[in-house]
């Protein structure tokens, strides 16, 4: 569906080529609910193993390290692939790694061993890695540049899609209402103890089977389908390419930082939701992965209001109100007791929404030929989500208070604040 001069030989029409454009754009949206709904496995995953290996909260939170550790990596080889070969190579990679991840859940189960789980996970995120890093610049690409935040916002709205699904229907599948003390558990005979612990580990085969396998299908569909050939746009004469180029935006820089510590806050709240939920009102674990959906649910709506609120706000102003209030929100789920932590929480997350696709179109902005590159950039920056959840588990466990830990994300919503006063400058890319 590349475009391509009409029959007579005149240019296409405005309505023509839009709708060359369609179906891979539907496509490519479908990417963000796919990431959307692995992304929000994560904190049903956390608890679900922390009880499984009778982990620490710091301990629970290398399974965020270990998927956002793969951003890091493989955000720079991702952006030179697609520099090299296009966006749909890199998409075909992504969907390939995403998928094969998927399945070696079911290896990993049958192990028995937590560092197998951790391994399966940074192979998927190596997929992810490379979906995100094409399809936000992508979507971006997709139409006029004045309406690209608006545009990356409404795709970004089907990653909040998946944030209500996941949890809510797929959360019960893997969480069991089984609670064993390590007391209890050690006290069992060896055949009860291991027949339990493979119940807990099995729970999670199936839907990521089932993941994977669908995940490979849709490979298939984009291998297929021709996707509009999109060029950088490379003046003649022009010097090509180049970090150096790309890093002399001040926009890009601030995008750099403020997208490491939005990360980092929205991995923070997400996975140690069920913990806290549990911990501070004192809800069970299926109660509070029912309410983990409605988090979900709130950071699809904030997507769709944020997409919508955006004809009328400029987004950089919608940032700075979206991130005052997280801020007074982080300081009630921090001193609050019973549910209004929780409804903090899931407003936190209805104000979240709208940060990361906010921040990565105002930090590619105006990059030109270096916007492949600042993308790169932008997703290393997703490593934000591998170091702070453990800063906010030592905390726990050492102040023995999941709330306390919750000052993490309370400094993250901080610097965003930052980034949105001082990162609208003008670039000097």
């Amino acid at each position: 569906m590349a475009l391509s001069p009409q029959s007579n030989g005149q240019t296409p029409t405005v309505s023509n080529a839009t709708k060359n454009w369609i179906f891979p754009f539907i496509l490519v949206t479908s990417l963000f609910f796919f990431w959307g709904f692995v992304h929000n496995l994560d904190p049903i995953l956390i608890p679900h193993l922390r009880k499984a290996f009778n982990l620490t909260d710091l301990q629970s939170s290398l399974v965020d390290s270990s998927v956002f550790i793969a951003y890091f990596v493989m955000a720079l080889p991702a952006g030179y692939i697609m520099r090299k070969y296009g966006y749909k190579s890199g998409i075909m990679i992504g969907l390939i790694l995403f998928g094969t991840g998927s399945i070696l859940f079911v290896p990993a189960a049958n192990s028995l061993q937590y560092i197998y789980f951790l391994g399966a996970l940074f192979i998927i995120a190596c997929g992810l890695t490379f979906l995100e890093t094409a399809a936000n610049p992508y979507v971006t690409i997709l139409g006029p540049s004045e309406t690209a935040t608006k545009r990356l916002n409404f795709s970004q709205s089907f990653n909040g899609l998946a944030a209500f699904i996941a949890p809510a229907y797929i959360g019960p599948m893997i969480l069991s209402d089984k609670n064993y003390t390590q007391a209890q558990i050690e006290a069992m005979a060896p055949a009860v103890k291991h027949a339990y612990l493979v119940s807990e580990a099995a729970s999670v085969k199936m839907p990521y089977l089932i993941l994977g396998l669908i995940i490979l299908a849709v490979a298939v569909v984009f291998y297929f389908t021709n996707m509009p050939d999109v060029k950088d746009e490379d003046k003649e004469g022009e010097d090509g390419a180049s970090f150096v180029g790309a890093l002399k935006s001040m926009r890009l820089r601030w995008g750099i930082l403020a997208q490491f510590f939005y990360v980092g806050a929205q991995v923070c709240v997400g996975s140690f939701f069920i913990k806290m939920a549990t911990t501070s009102a004192g809800i069970d674990e299926d109660t509070a992965a029912t309410y983990l959906g409605f988090y979900g649910l709130a950071f699809m709506l904030g997507r769709f209001v944020g997409t919508f609120l955006m004809q009328y706000i400029n987004p950089r102003k919608l940032l700075i109100a979206y991130t005052v209030i997280n801020i007074g929100l982080s300081i009630v789920a921090m001193t609050g007791t019973g549910m209004i932590v929780v409804y903090s929480l899931i407003a936190i997350a209805f104000f979240m929404s709208i940060m990361f696709p906010t921040i990565f179109s105002m930090g590619i902005e105006g990059l030109g030929h270096n916007t492949k590159i600042g993308s790169s950039l932008i997703v290393m920056s997703i490593v934000g989500g591998a170091f702070l959840p453990p800063i906010l588990g030592v905390i726990s466990d050492k102040t023995a208070s999941i709330q306390n830990g919750y000052i993490v994300p309370l400094v993250c919503f901080l610097v965003i604040l930052l980034f949105a006063f001082n990162g609208h400058k003008a670039n000097k890319a």
